[in-house]
């Protein structure tokens, strides 16, 4: 079996990569960070026919990209524009979508609601909208949501089998601190004092393990599934909470210095796994994770 993994040195696709490779695939990766443009590979026809083409491949999905680099929108689209044209015209076998809880209308996702986001809170046309639909309803987050959002309306016209995943806040060891969990396990390494967190602390977002993420998007194209499937725990943790959690393993108690001026995102971020247990469940709890994270990173003591 051979594969495909576009984002292939990111942190999802480089995961991918290994886990692929582990079950015995045959994988090529493409990266701009390898000098390997997958633009260049989706611009020529190519005679390899891939089992799998799993595209992870995008522009800075951090929260300070996504509010900060406009630009990203027309890239992100344009890539994954490219990614589809080129499967569909060469035959690709089966192409798995990383799409992104980004999709969700960001009304759904504030402390007035509280809402564990199922598959079908997405609006993917018309065809979906209820009488008395607003459209604002399904606006989602920024221009990174937009992207994958008009990325799962691809999808759904190609040919070829498409699986659609939306994972929620993927974390692991190796995440850099772009990423608040990367960047609160860097600060727990360190032992900083005080210990900064973006935004008022009480932001809710649906950690779920990088394994998890892998794994069960995995499960998602071996069950041969053709909707958008949650890869989520269905378990809200605020980030004051986290980063309580992680101070806590690495031993220390540090003040807190909140930062409301820095990107936030949303208020409450938290999927409803049902679909996703039907099919494979998350086998790491956050406190395991966050052991492993610190542990690995060497700042337990």
């Amino acid at each position: 079996m051979r594969a495909l993994v576009t984002g292939s040195a990111g942190f999802l696709g480089r995961h991918f990569r290994a886990e692929l490779e582990r079950r015995g695939w045959d994988v090529d990766g493409w990266d701009l960070v390898e000098d390997n443009d997958c633009l260049e590979l989706f611009r020529h026809s190519t005679p390899t026919r891939y089992d799998l083409v799993v595209h992870a491949a995008a522009y800075e999905p951090h929260r300070a990209a996504i509010d900060g680099a406009a630009d990203h929108l027309a890239r992100n689209l344009h890539l994954d524009a490219a990614m589809f044209s080129w499967a569909q015209r060469t035959g690709q076998r089966r192409v798995l979508y990383l799409s992104s809880s980004a999709a969700y209308p960001v009304k759904l996702q504030s402390d007035a609601f509280r809402h564990r986001l199922v598959e079908s809170n997405v609006v993917r046309d018309q065809t979906d909208m209820s009488p008395g639909w607003e459209w604002t309803w399904s606006m989602p987050d920024a221009g990174y949501g937009w992207a994958k959002l008009t990325g799962e309306r691809m999808a759904a016209g190609m040919s070829i089998p498409v699986h659609i995943v939306r994972p929620f806040s993927g974390y692991g060891s190796d995440q850099d601190e772009r990423w608040p969990f990367g960047a609160f396990v860097a600060r727990a390494a360190r032992r900083d004092g005080p210990f900064v967190i973006w935004g008022p602390g009480t932001q809710v977002r649906d950690w779920v393990h990088v394994d998890d993420v892998v794994a069960g998007a995995l499960a998602v194209v071996d069950a041969d599934v053709r909707v958008p499937v949650n890869i989520c725990t269905g378990v809200g943790t605020s980030m004051t909470e986290l980063a309580s959690l992680m101070c806590a393993e690495a031993g220390y108690t540090p003040t807190f210095e909140l930062r409301p001026d820095a990107p936030v995102g949303v208020a409450y971020r938290v999927g409803d796994p049902t679909l996703l247990n039907t099919i494979y469940a998350a086998k790491v709890d956050l406190a395991e994770g966050v052991a492993r994270a610190l542990r690995e990173n060497g700042a337990v003591r």
